[in-house]
């Protein structure tokens, strides 16, 4: 499969650029520095490009066949809000193509509903999490807004607390709820977005995933 990776040189996104390379997928990482990937393999293009911005993507995802994107919001003072802002942007490149498929990775606490979390999440975490964290949380709500309401054959993938961790080389899924447990290596996020390529039943909902 040919993947574009947005976010290639961050926590996730280094883990789905190597796991992805190992699964002999095809990668091209779209990043605005390309110093920063040391990682060497022939089925790997860094490709120069701005995730923010659409027609700086374009070229990317001309012949993709799927976006990956573990492109987040770095922080409270985000003034780019990267994540709303790079799902609209691919999502704009990708109008130019035939590239449908677009996998991103939210947060736990969007899950607004309760469902499939622990009694100690819905009533305690999540609530202090959205008062601390806000601003986060609001651009990532108004990612998965945006990709509700796209024509794309898109994913959302909503870890807990995430670690550095070595992977676990499994995880707990569920979609339109979760996450069941309270934190996830990377490594095992990045595993579970490239799994989910191949799962048609996670197209258009938020799946939860957690160790």
């Amino acid at each position: 499969m040919r993947l574009v990776i947005l976010g290639a040189t961050g926590g996730i996104g280094k883990h789905l650029v190597s796991t992805a390379l190992a699964r002999g997928h095809a990668v091209t990482a779209a990043v605005r520095s390309p110093a920063k990937i040391t990682l060497r393999d022939p089925g790997l293009t860094v490709l120069h490009a701005n995730p923010l911005e659409a027609a700086s993507l374009k070229e990317a995802v001309r012949d993709a066949d799927a976006v990956v994107s573990g492109m987040g919001a770095p922080g409270r003072r985000d003034p780019l809000k990267a994540a709303s802002t790079s799902a609209r942007a691919a999502a704009e490149a990708m109008a130019t193509s035939a590239t449908r498929r677009l996998i991103v990775v939210s947060a736990g606490p969007l899950n607004r509903t309760g469902d499939g979390l622990s009694w100690v999440s819905r009533r305690m975490f999540s609530p202090l999490l959205w008062a601390i964290l806000r601003e986060v949380y609001t651009d990532l709500e108004r990612m998965e807004n945006f990709l509700a309401a796209s024509d794309l054959d898109w994913t959302v993938v909503r870890p807990p607390r995430l670690t550095d961790a070595d992977g676990k080389g499994r995880y707990r899924h569920l979609i339109e709820g979760g996450p069941a447990g309270s934190s996830i290596a990377r490594a095992d996020v990045a595993q579970a977005m490239l799994d989910f390529l191949d799962l048609p039943e996670t197209i258009g909902h938020a799946v939860g995933v957690s160790d």
